[in-house]
């Protein structure tokens, strides 16, 4: 049975090959009747055959005409579909714990398209889409000659590289009688950072995250002495607090400051693994990946040290996310297949 089910499966991705665009045409789109169609099918027959017994001619031309409206209907569901042409726009990282959103557009070069719902398929992230796919579809209309963007919501995943679920489009249009609907397999992995800690300590060597008060003399001061203020974080050594610095505000309790010391002009900060000790190695990707974002958005040049990788001192963007690919592939190969 195991065996059964493998070839199945080879069969079925081979069949729907990943990529990262899709056309519809007969190959690839599948229809058949719904509960509400079966239904009306049984309900055709007993017209039918009450017809022939009584020798009705109402009856026959009742019988034939529900029966051309229900082919047309089947038409008119399979054309609804056939002919589109899809893409997808790489989805950018996300945070774990996160939902990821996918922009699809749908490009339409005949007419008008209605009622198409698109759900991330739960057969390939059983552990991650519990409910009916179609609970949570985006549904879309596409204009005749026209374009429409669709975007669907992935659930929360932990951190990695993930293959994208197959993705299923389905219409009922026009009468419901008929489902039609296409499988898609996009060849764009999705990349998930660890989620930042909430309130993490002071960068190694003191350097804070939030607004800054800058004493008079910070910008004539350089090397290792005091640049400015920021408000106290978990973790803070009492005698760095500026003690003469409280700030009150009306009646709530003082704002306590903590003298901040950044790098000495020229040099660069680094964020290593054994600065994290204590922690398990969740808690400490979770607490290097908040320390990169706050160096970050505090403009400092900072590098990254983690067993088996180490990134130099750099500032930007591109650092940036260089940082947090690293941390998010952290114990597991970088060139491997993405884990569906």
């Amino acid at each position: 049975m195991a065996s059964l089910a493998s070839r199945w499966q080879r069969w079925w991705s081979a069949r729907h090959p990943r990529a990262d665009t899709h056309h519809l045409t007969q190959r690839n789109l599948y229809i058949l009747p719904t509960r509400p169609g079966l239904f009306f099918c049984a309900t055709l027959a007993v017209l039918l055959l009450a017809s022939i017994n009584e020798q009705l001619s109402l009856g026959f031309a009742l019988s034939f005409l529900l029966a051309g409206a229900g082919l047309a209907s089947m038409l008119a569901t399979h054309a609804n579909l056939r002919g589109l042409d899809l893409d997808l726009r790489p989805p950018d990282a996300v945070e774990a714990g996160s939902e990821a959103p996918l922009l699809l557009r749908l490009h339409n070069p005949g007419p008008a398209r209605y009622g198409i719902a698109l759900a991330a398929d739960r057969r390939e992230w059983r552990q991650f889409l519990k409910a009916d796919p179609l609970g949570g579809s985006a549904w879309a209309d596409v204009p005749a000659q026209g374009h429409a963007q669709v975007q669907v919501a992935l659930p929360a995943l932990p951190r990695g590289l993930h293959a994208l679920p197959a993705l299923r489009l389905e219409t009922r249009f026009p009468l419901g009688l008929f489902r039609a609907w296409s499988y898609w397999r996009p060849a764009s992995p999705l990349l998930v950072y660890p989620r930042a800690e909430a309130l993490p300590p002071a960068l190694p060597g003191g350097s804070g995250d939030g607004p800054r008060l800058q004493t008079p003399a910070a910008g004539a001061r350089g090397g290792d002495e005091v640049q400015g203020l920021r408000p106290y974080q978990r973790g803070d050594r009492p005698r760095d607090i500026h003690w003469k610095k409280a700030l009150p505000q009306g009646d709530a309790p003082p704002q306590w400051w903590v003298r901040e010391r950044l790098p000495p002009q020229g040099q660069a900060l680094w964020l290593r693994w054994a600065d994290t000790a204590g922690l398990d190695d969740e808690a400490r990707l979770a607490r290097l990946c908040a320390w990169v974002r706050q160096a970050d958005g505090q403009g400092l040049r900072f590098g990254l040290q983690i067993p088996g990788r180490q990134l130099d001192p750099d500032s930007g963007d591109g650092h940036l996310q260089a940082c947090l690919r690293a941390l998010a592939l952290h114990g597991m190969p970088e060139e491997q297949e993405p884990a569906a």
